[in-house]
């Protein structure tokens, strides 16, 4: 017997426990649009999701580095998200994780689940009775799938986004969402919103893997909000960039990452604030100081921290650098 096939026989038995769980289990019906899908040239798996549903992220959505990515909607059953992760990390298929947790469920004629996995395979399933309008379509790498819509072609106009787009996963996850959204999206309006985006390295743990996680969970314009987080995110990622470079002692490289987010954040005074500090611990006072200066003004505690960061290695502990960057007006 095979490691696989012991992998997926002891996954079967959390699946039956499910399975039983599932049968008393009251249906909650989260009808909403949303897009599993594999970036090609990255690896990264990604998954995204609007409804007119408190934290719809929260139930729906689930991804895991290296392995797979899962949608669970409709009267929702969340166990599909942890279970289908589970059987792929044991090396089924997305077809074949998915061909198994629909047999573990009693209720299938109400769910709508897809799943992607590590090699770009996709599945879906929609349930006889997931209400009208309810569709599903996949292409190379993703599934777009939707219920309780206001009109039919919603599924479409995701997929012509997606598969039209270019750029980051994210970004091709946010132009499908925004284009169900143009076609209607939920007959009962909007609500919440949530993205997440894994590395396509198993090796990495979930808690690393992450690249993007973004959840709106309650707003009166929730893609407008999750669009406005997903570029602060870019920011962040370019200030960890920056940070990251800094622990390795590439003051250029920490310097770009740092001048990249001020560029795409200028009125943020923290992004400015560190690009400053790495500056100054280049020795190029001349560069810092105009951003110190407006760091200063936009958040005057920042001169609170500059003898914390001397203290805490962070800045050289220089008596004349502490002196000059407080010095600024």
């Amino acid at each position: 017997m095979s490691f696989k096939s012991i992998a997926l026989g002891a996954t079967a038995l959390i699946l039956a426990g499910s399975a039983v769980q599932a049968a008393d289990r009251p249906l909650r019906p989260v009808n909403t649009y949303s897009i599993v899908a594999r970036d090609a040239a990255t690896g990264e798996l990604g998954v995204a999701v609007q409804s007119h549903w408190f934290s719809v992220g929260s139930v729906v959505i689930w991804a895991e580095p290296g392995i797979g990515a899962v949608a669970t909607q409709s009267f929702v059953l969340p166990d599909y998200g942890p279970n289908g992760l589970a059987l792929m990390r044991a090396g089924a298929s997305a077809a074949e994780a998915l061909e198994q947790t629909l047999a573990a469920d009693e209720h299938i004629d109400v769910r709508q689940v897809a799943m992607v996995d590590a090699s770009g395979g996709v599945a879906v399933h929609t349930g006889e009775h997931a209400i009208a309008e309810h569709c599903h379509i996949t292409g190379e790498g993703y599934s777009v799938q939707a219920n309780m819509m206001r009109d039919g072609t919603v599924c479409s106009a995701m997929s012509v986004a997606f598969e039209s787009s270019t750029g980051s996963l994210s970004e091709r996850l946010m132009l499908a969402l925004e284009a169900a959204q143009g076609e209607g999206g939920d007959i009962r309006g909007k609500q919440s919103a949530a993205m997440l985006v894994v590395s396509g390295d198993a090796a990495l743990p979930a808690w690393s893997g992450r690249v993007v996680d973004l959840r709106v969970e309650d707003n009166v314009d929730p893609l407008a909000e999750l669009r406005r987080l997903l570029g602060l995110s870019r920011v962040y990622a370019l200030m960890q960039a920056g940070d990251d470079a800094m622990a390795e002692g590439d003051l250029a490289g920490a310097s770009a990452a740092y001048a990249a987010a001020s560029a795409l954040a200028p009125d943020n005074h923290e992004v400015v604030f560190w690009h400053a500090i790495t500056l100054a611990t280049g020795g190029d006072m001349a560069g810092a100081t105009p951003l110190f200066s407006r760091a200063f003004a936009a958040w005057p505690q920042w001169r609170d921290i500059i003898p914390r960061l001397r203290a805490a290695g962070v800045l050289p502990d220089d008596d004349a650098l502490e002196a000059q960057i407080l010095a600024v007006q």
